[in-house]
């Protein structure tokens, strides 16, 4: 991933040393257990500790005459480490490092992003309580339809990344799992016992049946949950671009002194993170695609996938991270113009409650295809006209005025009717 979209702490965590290091850490973890069980002297192992190093400058070296990475790996380290370097390695094929050791990557990754992931909920949160009486238009098919809140509106998305926590605790799961089990998974030169110690050791559980490789449907799977969570970004930076259009302008990104939205406007203020969040999206649910593409490998298996997972595992994290980091800031410092949100509910003189006068007549013992009828018809007389009042409308027509008094009437045009429920979501959430 480019400098500009990686975040230090995720980066850290995708770096060719910290890579070596978690190699290093499992060939470690794997010595502990084998001198455990008593098949290498417990004075190797120790030995083994005090001096296993590496230099990804001399491992790429090396690599480039080998032309395999992990023998590149173990030809450095044992530079270090000398004779003892013998007991390392042992029983092992390189998968067992590779897939093991990426756990521990992926994992780590996730605990970052579940941190994240805590702060854009607090952020969400926060807007929703400071939100939970601020009216403004519900849409559907981008049309106005009836009264909510910006709170509620901010509670579905709540409630969403409430969500998205659940699963990626439940991927974290799936995905901390370790494999020692030899060239094709038969344990031919190693025993279960080893993989269970060490393992345990690096806080990873056995994989159920690995083949020389640990399958890669559980790396599709978390890959897949990033996606899912990229999505649900993307969708509330839609929203706010939305939102932010001119002509609606309820809601707007922070534009910070000194910042500039055009080169030839001055007076663009454009919504740049969101547009920058929305084809994030795009790249994580690319790569979520592809990493299906990784599962069917052939027999016990190939390296197809290699090649692939060098890319679009750190991408998908450190990209996912950057999303989180920058839709929590969004959310945090989004302007929120109330009276903006007034003046667009009440358009054409309140004809997004029309529902509320058709059921009053209904209630009244009017015919329901009628009232609609009655309804509809003062409706479009207001709809996309320069001075379209519905109000206006039905206080006029007889049909409404034989049924309903002033004061009914005027009951139908308070949005407080529409939003008499919403305590039930807001408590549900604990906004």
């Amino acid at each position: 991933m480019i400098e500009r979209y990686t975040l230090p702490e995720m980066g850290a965590l995708w770096t060719e040393t910290y890579k070596f290091k978690t190699w290093l850490e499992v060939e470690l973890a794997v010595c502990d257990a084998q001198a455990e069980l008593g098949y290498i002297p417990a004075s190797a192992v120790e030995e083994i500790k005090a001096k296993a190093n590496f230099d990804p400058k001399r491992i790429l070296e090396i690599e480039a005459e080998v032309r395999h990475d992990v023998i590149a790996f173990l030809t450095n380290v044992n530079e270090y480490v000398g004779e003892a370097g013998r007991y390392i390695h042992l029983g092992l094929t390189s998968s067992d490092v590779l897939d093991t050791a990426l756990a521990l990557q992926m994992v780590a990754s996730l605990d970052l992003l579940l941190s994240e992931l805590e702060t854009a909920i607090a952020a969400i949160r926060y807007q929703a309580q400071q939100h939970r009486d601020t009216v403004q238009i519900g849409r559907s098919h981008g049309i106005h339809a009836e009264p909510i809140t910006f709170g509620f509106k901010l509670a579905g998305w709540l409630a969403e990344m409430l969500r998205h926590r659940d699963r990626l605790v439940r991927v974290r799961s799936s995905i901390a799992v370790g494999k020692i089990s030899g060239a094709v998974g038969t344990y031919a030169n190693i025993e279960p016992r080893i993989e269970e110690i060490a393992c345990q050791k690096l806080g990873l559980e056995p994989d159920t049946a690995s083949t020389q490789v640990i399958s890669r449907d559980r790396h599709a799977d978390f890959l897949q949950h990033l996606a899912l969570l990229a999505a649900s970004i993307e969708r509330f930076a839609v929203e706010i671009r939305n939102l932010q259009r001119t002509d609606v302008l309820e809601v707007e990104e922070y534009f910070s002194k000194g910042q500039k939205g055009s080169s030839a406007m001055p007076h663009k203020r454009n919504p740049i993170r969101s547009e920058r969040l929305t084809g994030m999206a795009r790249i994580v649910r690319g790569h979520a695609g592809t990493a299906l593409e990784n599962v069917a490998l052939w027999h016990e298996r190939d390296i197809s996938h290699s090649s692939v997972e060098r890319v679009i595992l750190p991408d998908a994290c450190i990209l996912t991270h950057f999303m989180l980091r920058e839709i929590s800031e969004l959310v945090k410092n989004l302007q929120v113009y109330p009276e903006n949100m007034k003046r667009n509910m009440n358009v054409y003189g309140g004809v997004i409650f029309s529902q509320r006068v058709m059921l009053a007549l209904v209630e009244k013992g009017m015919n329901r295809e009628a009232a609609y009828k009655v309804v509809q018809s003062c409706a479009h007389q207001a709809w996309n006209q320069p001075e379209g009042d519905f109000h206006g409308a039905i206080v006029k027509d007889a049909a409404v005025t034989e049924k309903l008094s002033p004061e009914e009437i005027e009951d139908c045009f308070d949005p407080k009717y529409q939003l008499r429920h919403l305590d039930t979501v807001y408590q549900r959430l604990n906004i």
